[in-house]
């Protein structure tokens, strides 16, 4: 048996875009003309071959991209991804429609379940050759966001950084260093302006024409299709917004007021003082990235077996790339690379806590897909986005009884920070969901309007932020443009938001019994991509975020800990 391959060693070679695109044509033609499921079902497995295949050949040329936007080969190669993506989307949608009108769907669904089937009725909807051109444009101007992100040099103390760099001076328990380099940040992005403007108003128009190409009024069902929304509906999130602005709105103000006593400053915070949870510092983790993956390794063995044999495979395969690099693209995520059977890590280390919550947060993607690497069909390997977000920021919360491997004399600043996080977040991200339906629901909206309708939402999902502050992109309301997923993956946010209500679930579970947790995350994990959403929740005994007793029941459980949690010694 062949030895594994290292990410480094797995080979690259561009397709063949016509030759791809007849072979897929020719197996929805094969499907069509099938005279017997087991025929159907040994063209189907082909399909499943090929899927892979270009997946990780599209994965491989992403990710060597993502690591340095300077090479020049693999830029290359990213914009020929971005031109063939939706050309091929063509091919898949004729495939697409052939399994949706075989005469053996029941067959296919007795052997592998309806969610395939229910997720490819909201592909072939949410796809037409009309729209391809658009497509196209649109792969273009994500890719010029992330590079223009990429980009960033930004001089500050003598010194040049990129964004990620630059970020732990955003934390600095020295007030004129930290507001000094949120300047320096917003500044940048305040010189370059121009074109984040330009990049987003040309993305909403052309999302707005291929709704509309496609029977919407505007981009909204489209946008929902396209990230598979196949269990809630956008009265379900409107809902759950309103449940964050009665319940955690208020949770997280008081959160706010107790952090501007404890630093001695006024409330409502700047943006600078918003970051810096304590007068002494925020935690930091210790050691070095690699005493940060030293002290992964040591959790994932303990944890589970299966977590050890997966984390091993990653650190001997090089499956990490985690520092930060000039070049390199800003972010984090986590990949599959399907024909290898392993996932990809990638990260931006900063010396923040956020490293931590690399090994965590994106490695719990990662060992969910490890768990269903080899899931038949392939789009089983992962859930829905909002279903994947549940594996990694439950994994954060895992990772606390292990937290003294991280950050040593810091736990206790780490352990109260990470749960105030976890609680803050979600009144940002939903509020990222509420401007993209406005956004999507008036194009024609100018980008000074759009500035003005995030600084107004700024007012209902954090009033601890004071919008007069020195920091004029923050206090314009401009803020919003720091976040890839609104430019690159629109309605993407409020599955962080959705997951991280389940995860404050699995954090309330463990308060009580942390095997027992583990057994229902493990319950919800194993089973992949094959329900949806709501139906993973239900298998694993879970209350849905959807149910306003969930946020209110989470809510009680963190206010009772954050009121009898011991900060003595603590400044």
């Amino acid at each position: 048996m062949a030895e594994p391959l290292m990410f480094k060693d797995m080979p690259y070679e561009r397709p063949d875009a016509e030759a791809v695109k007849a072979q897929v044509f020719d197996l929805a033609k094969r499907l069509r003309a099938a005279a017997s499921y087991d025929e159907a079902r040994a063209i189907f497995m082909e399909r499943e071959t090929l899927e892979r295949h270009i997946d990780t050949l599209s994965n491989i040329a992403s990710i060597r991209h993502s690591i340095d936007t300077r090479d020049s080969f693999y830029d290359a190669e990213q914009e020929f991804w971005d031109e063939f993506t939706p050309e091929l989307a063509e091919a898949t949608h004729a495939w697409t429609t052939a399994m949706l009108e075989s005469p053996f769907r029941p067959d296919f669904e007795a052997e592998f379940g309806n969610v395939m089937f229910l997720n490819a009725e909201i592909e072939a909807r949410s796809f037409s050759p009309e729209i391809i051109g658009e497509m196209q444009q649109e792969g273009k101007l994500t890719t010029e966001y992330g590079k223009l992100i990429a980009s960033a040099q930004i001089p500050f103390e003598g010194g040049t950084y990129t964004l990620s760099q630059l970020t732990p001076f955003k934390t600095d328990a020295d007030d004129a260093r930290r507001l000094a380099a949120w300047k320096a940040e917003g500044a940048w992005y305040k010189e370059h302006q121009a074109d984040f403007d330009r990049i987003y108003d040309q993305l909403v128009h052309l999302r707005d024409t291929m709704g509309k190409k496609l029977g919407h009024p505007n981009y909204t069902g489209l946008g929902y299709d396209r990230m598979e929304r196949n269990c809630y509906t956008k009265d379900d999130v409107e809902k759950f917004r309103a449940a964050v602005v009665k319940y955690l709105v208020p949770l997280c103000d008081k959160v706010y007021r107790d952090q501007a006593e404890r630093l001695g400053v006024e409330y409502p915070l700047s943006f600078a003082d918003a970051a810096l949870t304590f007068r002494s510092g925020n935690p930091r983790p210790q050691g070095t990235p690699d005493d940060i993956l030293a002290a992964g390794k040591r959790f994932y063995d303990e944890l589970s077996p299966e977590t050890a044999e997966y984390f091993d495979t990653m650190l001997d395969r090089g499956l990490m790339d985690v520092l930060s690099t000039e070049g390199k693209e800003g972010g984090g995520y986590c990949t599959s690379l399907l024909d290898y059977e392993v996932p990809f890590i990638f990260a931006n280390f900063n010396g923040t806590q956020g490293d931590v919550e690399v090994i965590t947060h994106e490695a719990g993607h990662g060992f969910a897909a490890w768990t269903n690497r080899k899931r038949i069909p392939v789009a089983y390997v992962w859930p829905g986005m909002e279903a994947c977000e549940v594996h990694s920021m439950s994994m954060e919360f895992f990772a606390w009884p292990w937290c003294e491997g991280f950050f040593g004399p810091d736990t206790r600043k780490y352990l109260y920070s990470h749960l105030h996080g976890a609680l803050t977040f979600i009144p940002y991200g939903t509020m990222v969901d509420h401007f993209q339906h406005i956004v999507y629901e008036k194009p024609e909206m100018t980008p000074a309007e759009r500035h003005a309708t995030w600084k107004e939402l700024l007012g209902t999902y954090m009033p601890w932020m004071r919008l007069d502050g020195d920091i004029p992109f923050y206090a314009d309301g401009e803020g919003w443009q720091r976040q890839m997923h609104i430019y690159q993956v629109p309605f993407y946010y409020i599955d962080y938001c959705l997951a991280q209500t389940v995860a404050l679930e699995f954090w309330a579970m463990m308060q009580e019994d942390f095997d027992n947790a583990w057994k229902h995350y493990m319950a919800y994990t194993r089973l992949g991509g094959t329900k949806t959403f709501t139906d993973l929740l239900q298998a694993a005994d879970m209350v849905s975020p959807f149910d306003e007793t969930c946020l209110r029941t989470v809510c009680e459980r963190a206010s009772e800990w954050l009121a009898n949690y011991d900060l003595e010694g603590i400044a």
